[in-house]
Order: C-alpha cells, then sequence, then structure tokens
C-alpha cells in the first residue's frame, strides 16, 4: 500500500463517527440523534410542501395489471415522472402497496418492462429484473419514480448524446453540492412525494407501503425508509454493507457519497435507523460493487441494533448466487408477509 493510500484509509478509519450505536444510549435517544445528523448531512428538506397536481400521461392494459405514468410535483419548479402499476387481483382492498426505485440504468422503465424508448421489453432485463412487475404480478400496487438524473430527467445535453444508458448523475450532484444539497437528499426528498402520493389513493392501504430499491435505488429505498417512518417495511438489494467496503474501495458515481458521513456514522447504523419496522437485505456472492463480506458485516450490526430495539427477528438477509442484481423470491415472499400478513413457508 502507498503512503497515499495508508494516508487515505487513516483518515475514513479516524472518523469519529460520533452517532455510532452505544449500548449505554437508549435505542430512541440513539434514533433520534443520528436521524437528525443524517437529514443535516443530506442538506436538509424543504419546510413546506407544494400542491402535487398529478396529471395522468399513458393508462395501459398489460396482462395482470394496469400501467399508468404519471406526474407529480415534488418541489417549486420540478416535476417527476412515476409509473403506478394496479393489478387485476389485489391482495386485499385497500391494498398494499410498495415503492421501487430503480438503480443506474435508463430510469424507471428499466423495471418496468420497457426498453428505453418506451417500448416493451424484447431483450433480457438486466439487473433489475423488472422487479416492479414482478411486485405488482404478486398482487401489491406498485409506484415506480424516475429518479433525480435518469431516463427523462437528464439535463439536455445527456439526452441528445442518444445513448439512454448515459446519466447527469455527476453534473447535477456538483450543483446540488455547491447550493449546500446532496443528490442523495434530493431523491431522499422526492421519493416522501411519492409516499405522500401513494397515500392520496383511495385503493391503497395508507399504512402497508414498503419500499425496495437496488443498488443506488437501494441507498435510496434505505435512508428514505430511515428518515420516513410511515414506510412499513424496506428491502434494500445490492447496496447494503459499510462504506469502508463498497464505496471507498473503487470509483462510484458522485451520488452515492454523502458530505462528512463518516462524522455521523457508518451505513449499517444508518440503515438501522428503519428499525423496529421490518428491513430485509438482498446480497449476491459475486456482487463486485457491494459485496457479501460487506453485506455480512452490516448485517451482524444490524441484528445488533434491531435487537436493542426489542425486534431482533424484523432483519433478514438473503444471500444468493448470482452478482449485482435482484434475487427476488424471497423478498417478495418477505413482503407479502410484512405487507399482508401472508406466512412464509420457511
Amino acid at each position: 500500500m502507498s503512503t497515499l493510500e495508508q494516508f487515505m484509509k487513516g483518515l475514513t478509519d479516524a472518523a469519529p463517527r460520533r452517532s455510532s450505536f452505544h449500548r449505554n444510549t437508549s435505542f430512541e435517544e440513539w434514533r433520534a440523534k443520528l436521524a437528525a445528523g443524517l437529514t443535516v448531512r443530506l442538506g436538509g428538506f424543504p419546510e413546506s410542501l407544494g400542491e402535487l397536481q398529478p396529471v395522468k400521461l399513458e393508462r395501459v392494459s398489460c396482462p395482470g395489471y394496469i400501467r399508468e405514468r404519471l406526474e407529480i410535483t415534488t418541489c417549486k419548479g420540478m416535476r417527476m415522472a412515476v409509473y403506478l402499476l394496479i393489478p387485476d387481483s389485489p391482495l386485499a382492498s385497500p391494498a398494499p402497496a410498495v415503492i421501487t426505485v430503480h438503480g443506474h440504468g435508463y430510469g424507471s422503465r428499466d423495471i418496468v418492462g420497457l426498453m428505453a424508448d418506451g417500448m416493451e421489453r424484447s431483450g433480457p432485463p438486466g439487473l433489475h429484473k423488472d422487479f416492479a412487475v414482478s411486485l405488482v404480478k404478486q398482487g401489491f400496487i406498485v409506484a415506480a419514480p424516475e429518479l433525480l438524473g435518469f431516463g427523462d430527467r437528464r439535463l439536455a445535453e445527456d439526452i441528445a448524446g442518444g445513448d439512454a444508458t448515459k446519466n447527469s448523475c455527476y453534473r447535477l450532484s456538483t450543483a446540488l453540492l455547491l447550493a449546500g444539497h446532496t443528490m442523495a437528499g434530493f431523491r431522499i426528498y422526492e421519493t416522501m412525494r411519492v409516499l405522500d402520493y401513494l397515500r392520496t389513493l383511495e385503493e391503497v392501504a395508507p399504512n402497508r407501503i414498503g419500499i425496495m430499491g437496488i443498488s443506488g435505488g437501494g441507498l435510496v429505498a434505505g435512508l428514505t425508509a430511515a428518515l420516513d417512518e410511515r414506510i412499513a417495511c424496506a428491502v434494500v438489494s445490492g447496496y447494503a454493507g459499510t462504506f469502508a467496503t463498497s464505496i471507498l474501495t473503487r470509483h462510484h458515481c458522485l451520488d452515492n457519497y454523502i458530505p462528512g458521513i463518516l462524522l455521523e456514522a457508518e451505513m449499517p447504523d444508518l440503515l438501522g435507523l428503519i428499525a423496529p419496522r421490518g428491513l430485509f437485505l438482498e446480497s449476491g456472492d459475486t456482487d463486485h460493487l457491494f459485496g457479501p463480506d460487506g453485506a455480512r458485516q452490516a448485517l451482524d450490526r444490524l441484528k445488533l441494533i434491531y435487537d436493542a430495539a426489542g425486534c431482533s427477528g424484523r432483519v433478514e438477509a438473503d444471500f444468493f448466487a448470482g452478482g449485482h442484481e435482484i434475487h427476488g423470491a424471497p423478498a417478495f415472499a418477505w413482503l407479502r408477509e410484512q405487507l399482508a400478513g401472508e406466512r412464509r413457508h420457511l
């Protein structure tokens, strides 16, 4: 290891993590302190919420469900596209719902069975495996938002370039950072607005809304659930681990970085804010970005936190044979148990 590498590792290892969980602190006191610190590190959220002003853009009948595309207002001057998938046979009435958060790729179309141009998928589904479609076929109402920097929410120069997978994360992230915000914080805030929208729908059970995301979408899903207690449970796929074993080991997109976060806590403690609500992790044994070693470290830490919260059985993990991708079936069964009360066959 070079002197520079030693210096940088020493710098991150020595960061105080002053809001880490300790058994000599009450769970509620710790949770309140870390949630406040995380919110500040993310750049904060708007104090006043504008009207959502939903506008429906399309409605398509698909086998077993309806696919709608709509737009909502997230903050002044900003509109967000969202797919809403409505099952023909919901699990209940009103139905449980899941917010599904895509990772890097070409945006929300990448998880609802569409190609980048909006045509029906004609090839393999890639790492996302159309998991929003899998969930609506399980009987959930599903919302799939378009994260800032992807799909139709890219800078004009990136859209004009013709490569649908080219995102606008870097330039948007740098602009947000210079204004005292973060991409992670903005995406988390906008996902909270999707939750606001779902809770206006009479067909959705407002207290039975979960969230599931992969990769960068796992960051958004996990930290949205950490900070918004209206979310009943969360599935984090291909993200849970430690910063030390993931984004600090290689080049990653700038949207993964939260300035000063190691002054507060490591990743497992941030996800531990979800307790006592349910948390399920997915980790592939050949995931080259957020590998299983870090995920197992995170799970051990999370079990300690969940035990302190008096709910040790509510954090689980699926370590599967595969890479940086959605696995699916065990997580879907877990969501049905969490949100619809169905018992799993373990």
